[in-house]
């Protein structure tokens, strides 16, 4: 599967690049969103096929936070950490880690709020964090445990990198994915705008 996404990815790139205009490829540029709507509907009758998940993330409480709280804790700090060792200063290396993989978002408001070079390095290391993602998460859900595969994953655990998780991990998880990548995903403004 890692394999497929990958040269998914490069086909899409090369047919971006050298495709002809006016396809249906326009149309699913516009209607991407409509793409991921049908996927995390498809994720909803998959959990809902399984009566007793739903019953046990009622059980959870607010143990359900944990997760997501985690990984903008480590996404921050990492990116804390990380611009310790790079020549950029440390609140922009906080903002750009604090994009948690969203890297459409994360570019384009560092961009205005630091210039295109920011920008750049916002969008390249966002996104190099989700391509990460789909490599990391068969290894991870094989050696160590399902809901550590969250973590890579950030604000994309609900959308792009969620059928990854589907593949790799159960239904329990998936529902877990999910509710991560909606917190994350309300966090990634918050936190840029305080960066």
């Amino acid at each position: 599967m890692v394999l497929m996404a990958l040269a998914a990815l490069i086909g899409g790139v090369l047919l971006g690049l050298y495709g002809p205009a006016g396809t249906i490829l326009d149309q699913l540029v516009i209607h991407s969103d409509w793409i991921l709507y049908l996927l995390m509907f498809s994720v909803g009758i998959s959990v809902g096929l399984h009566r007793g998940i739903l019953q046990k993330i009622k059980e959870y409480h607010i143990k359900i936070f944990i997760i997501p709280f985690g990984v903008i804790v480590g996404s921050v700090v990492g990116g804390w950490i990380t611009s310790l060792f790079l020549p950029i200063p440390t609140i922009q290396g906080v903002a750009v880690a604090s994009g948690m993989g969203w890297y459409s978002l994360t570019g384009v408001v560092l961009a205005e709020m630091y210039g295109a070079s920011m920008g750049s390095v916002a969008f390249l290391s966002n996104l190099m964090r989700e391509i990460l993602s789909f490599f990391c998460i068969p290894w991870i859900a094989r050696n160590l445990n399902y809901y550590t595969c969250i973590a890579p994953a950030g604000a994309t655990s609900e959308d792009t990198t969620l059928s990854m998780m589907v593949r790799y991990t159960d239904e329990e998880t998936v529902v877990m994915s999910v509710f991560n990548g909606i917190i994350c995903s309300a966090v990634v403004p918050i936190l840029i705008g305080f960066c």
